[in-house]
């Protein structure tokens, strides 16, 4: 009589059946192509891009061809089509063109000293030690971390005729060097921020201060991606700090460079909030083209398709000058 308990597996599971295997349910498909799921997954996002980016600059290329002003605004009579009449009376008034030329003056000054500034802090923060370097981007940071408004408001008050710091810096300077470089000796009561040149010259310090805190860690995140091994061969070379910038930092930054390059055209270009706040919209001299479409657009009498008109052309101006940029970056790596 054969004894069934040794034939159950110990611990008194059941025995499975043999060559039995586990089946694995396989993972449902979703029916489309391998090929297009990258691209599904990226229709969320351009949805999100369109309704905040595309649609609004739609509309704006469309205000620009019809009349919108305070009728129109109010719902008592629709938008008419005027064609390109906006984009001629902009073109024929003499303040679009000094806006032009205080925008590019401006971004051709200001970019530069951004991006040299930035990148020379970046430099200096590689090479302190690791709690200074953050106490110093700590610092720095502050300075980009205020508002635009805000930002205007401290340069105004640093700016200001009778109260104004630089003023007063100005004034503990002696009298023969402060004539020798400036022509004058006294400076109470100049008024910075009355003439374009000098409210210019408030709003560069300004951005550059508000700017180049962004460059300089952006930099210094891509020195640490640099290997230590480079600077320590050039340095056994003889190589000294200017020839190993331009043979090892920059070609190996120059993306870095170029994407900081193009943001801060784009942001130069656009510069409105600091402006508004320097010098307010009675001193029309001192217009850069944000500054001439905001008052077309919604000074009294409103005219909306002038101040569209403006933007339009203040961005086909942006991207030209990008892709330039951009096309010679390219030509360069090429070579």
């Amino acid at each position: 009589m054969t004894n069934t308990s040794t034939l159950a597996p110990r611990g008194g599971g059941r025995a499975s059946a043999p060559g039995r295997r586990r089946s694995h349910r396989p993972p449902r498909s979703s029916g489309l192509p391998a090929w297009s799921i990258p691209y599904v997954l990226l229709i969320p996002g351009l949805l999100v891009i369109g309704a905040l980016l595309l649609w609004p600059l739609i509309q704006m290329v469309i205000i620009s061809f019809q009349k919108v002003g305070l009728v129109q605004i109010s719902g008592k009579k629709p938008a008419t089509w005027v064609g390109l009449e906006n984009f001629t009376k902009v073109f024929e008034n003499d303040i679009f063109w000094s806006s032009l030329r205080n925008t590019l003056v401006f971004a051709v000054i200001a970019v530069p000293l951004t991006l040299i500034l930035g990148t020379a802090v970046g430099v200096l923060l590689h090479r302190l030690g690791k709690k200074m370097s953050l106490f110093v981007i700590i610092g720095i940071m502050f300075a980009w971390a205020v508002p635009p408004v805000a930002q205007g408001m401290i340069w105004r008050s640093l700016f200001d005729a009778e109260a104004g710091i630089v003023n007063w810096a100005l004034n503990l300077l002696p009298d023969g060097l402060s004539s020798a470089l400036f022509g004058r000796a006294d400076w109470t009561g100049v008024p910075w921020l009355n003439d374009a040149w000098s409210i210019y010259l408030a709003l560069i310090v300004c951005v550059v201060w508000a700017g180049f805190p962004f460059i300089a860690v952006s930099v210094l995140a891509g020195l640490k991606g640099i290997p230590a091994e480079l600077y320590e061969a050039a340095k056994v070379d003889g190589s000294g700090a200017w020839r190993t910038f331009r043979k090892i930092t920059f070609p190996l930054l120059k993306p870095v460079f170029a994407v900081l390059t193009v943001l801060s055209i784009i942001w130069d270009f656009k510069v409105f909030s600091q402006l508004y706040v320097l010098a307010g919209t009675t001193n029309r001299e001192a217009y850069n083209l944000s500054m001439y479409a905001v008052t077309e657009a919604f000074k009294a009498p409103p005219k909306m398709g002038s101040g569209a008109a403006i933007a339009v052309v203040l961005t086909v101006i942006l991207l030209i000058v990008t892709a330039a940029y951009i096309r010679q970056m390219f030509k360069q790596e090429e070579l």
